[in-house]
């Protein structure tokens, strides 16, 4: 029978953690599982909420982290904690449903790697204010990705266990875990959710997170098309900032002779140097890139591709 490994990440939600773990232990009755809760430094009583569940249920086990080092880093200990086949993530806020986790499972065993929650229902009523740019947001991800799902803030996720396992963390990237797996050769895919309001306790996500998540998407690229060659990007960009500095240059040599303006009334010859200095930088920020990438494939004995499988060796 399989296992699986519940992974919660749990910051000052102790007024709603007794709930969520009745109904998890409700929702799981039919399955071999644990449950990994990672305590994130919270300042409630969380700890001893979690502490006291735990001396009475032996598949409940503890995580506590000394001070708050946010979502990912929850996630990521209690992933290399875990034992089970599946590991299902999901939030501790009781917005998620713990009885939607054998939807996840049932897909799981249809041959997927990777099941998203969907929330279709969130933000119903806040179509201009929340609905739209929800939208809009998961749909760039989606398009710079290459892996279409509706809605990469739901947590609720369940992953086979050798897919997730060699992912690593880093940051707040929690939320483009399935992109991670999909570079690791797995198969993605989504199944529509409850949504629950929140009972206790207040979001810790705000309008900033927003401009988080495109700069994580910027560097999200970057690692999917310039991880093993990045002397392509620092390298293009150093050729871009050559050509603007020509533009320039020909700009102010043209009205150089042709007797318009002289080179010391206008700045395109400072914007001259300026862009051929930035290119010869970037150029050579492309090399010291190219060494660290060997640095770190080579200094820890790894390959720059996954092998699916061997024959006759």
């Amino acid at each position: 029978m399989i296992k699986l490994s519940i992974i919660l990440p749990v910051y000052n939600e102790g007024q709603g953690i007794r709930e969520l773990f009745q109904q998890l232990n409700d929702a799981l009755k039919l399955y071999n599982y644990e449950i990994i809760a990672v305590n994130d430094g919270s300042i409630d009583n969380s700890y001893e909420v979690l502490s006291s569940i735990a001396e009475n249920d032996k598949k409940v086990k503890i995580i506590n982290f000394k001070k708050n080092h946010g979502q990912t880093a929850a996630i990521n200990a209690g992933i290399q904690n875990a034992t089970g086949d599946i590991i299902v993530l999901m939030d501790s806020d009781l917005e998620n449903s713990p009885y939607d986790i054998p939807l996840l499972i049932n897909k799981i065993n249809e041959g997927n790697d990777v099941v998203s929650g969907w929330r279709k229902t969130r933000w119903t009523g806040k179509w201009l204010t929340r609905k739209l740019p929800s939208i809009l947001a998961n749909s760039l991800i989606s398009y710079v990705s290459g892996v279409k799902l509706h809605d990469y803030g739901c947590t609720l996720k369940a992953y086979r266990r050798e897919i997730i396992t060699d992912v690593k963390l880093y940051g707040q990237m929690h939320r483009f875990i399935p992109v991670y797996c999909k570079w690791q050769g797995g198969k993605v895919s989504e199944v529509p959710v409850n949504y629950q309001v929140r009972k206790f306790g207040k979001s810790n996500y705000g309008i900033n997170r927003t401009f988080k998540v495109i700069l994580d998407l910027v560097l999200i690229k970057f690692l999917e098309r310039y991880m093993q060659r990045p002397i392509h990007f620092f390298g293009g960009a150093g050729f871009i900032s050559f050509f603007i500095g020509l533009i320039t240059f020909s700009i102010a040599l043209y009205f150089k002779l042709t007797g318009q303006k002289d080179f010391v009334q206008t700045p395109l010859p400072t914007l001259t140097v300026m862009f051929f200095i930035i290119g010869v930088l970037m150029i050579l920020m492309g090399v010291i890139a190219e060494i660290l990438m060997r640095t770190y494939y080579e200094s820890q004995n790894k390959f720059p591709f996954i092998i699916k499988n061997k024959i006759n060796f």
